[in-house]
């Protein structure tokens, strides 16, 4: 079987109305009376399926895709069964942590996911090397599949805690958060910018902080593990040295690239229908948004309090996954014209996006709240309608960019 992206981003849309379904009946759970499903189980479905259904699956195609540009003859068949192994994986993922949370089915689907990574990662590494070296995707890609695979030793001792019902709370949220870390800020992160790079065509010869931006942010990757663990009182100094240097230059590379690029290539984004130049715009002062708060987490106090509330916790995740991951494939999905848009998708992803902004500000009111042990009215039942406006908007989205015989002008 041929690997055609379009067919294969239709199950990336497709998985995004999964996750956002199960967030909706997460919410109505939280808020009202809902007692036939655990609620841990649904997290963990939600959460598995997010990362390897929607997000994995989509920069798996995308990354693909790159190779497909690049290379002559190239032959896609041993990636069309990855692909088909790692949806096999996300749905086993969704259906039995939904069942039975962590066991023995969800806990193989896991390892055959982390098996597909590493699978995915040895044959495009080998791939990579047909790819000219002057392309500075290659790196970000390189780097993106490594943190992908070293994320999984988290998974590992996670499961290892499962099994054998030994679990500590500090090295529970160790291994969660080291997976969370080298996912978010490795895996995705990583890829998002080498498709970033490519598309708006970036080259070393044109700036060299082009090629810097990408050592500044490897260099950082690794320690900035230990921004999530400050709540630890087993980390030595030097290791929170380190950890507020990585912040540090984080910021500084990020806001050196952004600044160069809008002296650089804005003209480029005018090529492109408003809604989707609005989305960018969101994704990057997201991102802007993340790596402050990153540094503002260096502050031991701030540090403490922060990871002392779920609902911080909760914010800073969804600002990364929803407001600048899953924005930016949205964007990169239709900016290169994988499906034709129309008004109704337009407009459905608009609606997402407000639905994830709407989400980040109430979240971020009720941890701000939190600090002072407020109690916000009404909260869960804002966040339910949040909850409500993103499954409508990603299933106005998904519905227009599926239907057959249904081709409209791009716009």
């Amino acid at each position: 079987m041929q690997f055609t992206t379009k067919f294969a981003l239709k199950f990336s849309l497709f998985n995004l109305l999964i996750v956002a379904l199960l967030g909706l009946l997460m919410r109505y759970k939280i808020g009202f009376e809902f007692p036939f499903l655990d609620q841990k189980h649904l997290q963990h479905s939600h959460s598995h399926f997010a990362f390897t259904g929607w997000v994995s699956h989509t920069l798996i195609v995308l990354l693909i895709y790159f190779l497909q540009k690049k290379i002559v003859n190239f032959d896609s068949q041993k990636y069309t069964k990855i692909i088909i192994a790692n949806l096999i994986s996300a749905y086993g993922l969704l259906i039995f942590f939904f069942i039975e949370g962590y066991g023995t089915f969800s806990i193989f689907f896991s390892t055959l996911s982390i098996a597909v990574a590493c699978i995915f990662g040895y044959y495009y590494f080998k791939d990579l090397k047909l790819i000219d070296t002057n392309s500075l995707s290659k790196n970000w890609f390189k780097a993106a599949i490594f943190f992908n695979i070293f994320s999984s030793f988290g998974t590992f001792a996670l499961a290892y805690m499962m099994i054998t019902k030994n679990i500590h709370q500090e090295e529970y949220l160790a291994s969660i958060y080291y997976y969370l870390h080298f996912q978010y800020n490795g895996w995705f992160f990583f890829a998002c910018m080498g498709l970033l790079f490519d598309l708006l065509n970036l080259k070393s010869t044109e700036n060299p902080f082009f090629k810097m931006s990408f050592k500044l942010f490897f260099i950082a990757c690794i320690p900035a593990y230990f921004l999530s663990t400050l709540w630890w009182d087993l980390i030595p100094n030097w290791v929170y040295v380190v950890t507020v240097i990585s912040a540090f230059i984080q910021v500084f590379a990020w806001f050196k690239l952004l600044s160069i690029l809008i002296k650089t290539k804005l003209n480029i984004l005018q090529n492109y229908p408003f809604f989707l130049r609005y989305i960018l715009l969101f994704v990057g002062f997201a991102l802007s948004v993340k790596f402050i708060l990153q540094l503002g987490s260096t502050i031991p106090a701030l540090s403490q309090l922060t990871f002392g509330f779920r609902p911080i916790v909760i914010a800073y995740l969804h600002l990364v996954l929803l407001a600048v991951i899953s924005l930016f494939l949205l964007f990169y999905i239709y900016a290169n014209h994988f499906f034709y848009i129309n008004k109704q998708i337009k407009s459905g992803i608009i609606i997402f996006s407000i639905g994830v902004l709407l989400n980040e500000v109430v979240l971020a009111v009720q941890g701000i709240a939190s600090f002072s042990y407020t109690v916000i009215p009404y909260v869960n039942e804002m966040l339910f309608g949040a909850a409500i406006i993103l499954v409508f908007g990603i299933g106005t989205t998904v519905y227009f960019s599926i239907k057959k015989g249904n081709i409209h002008p791009l716009l």
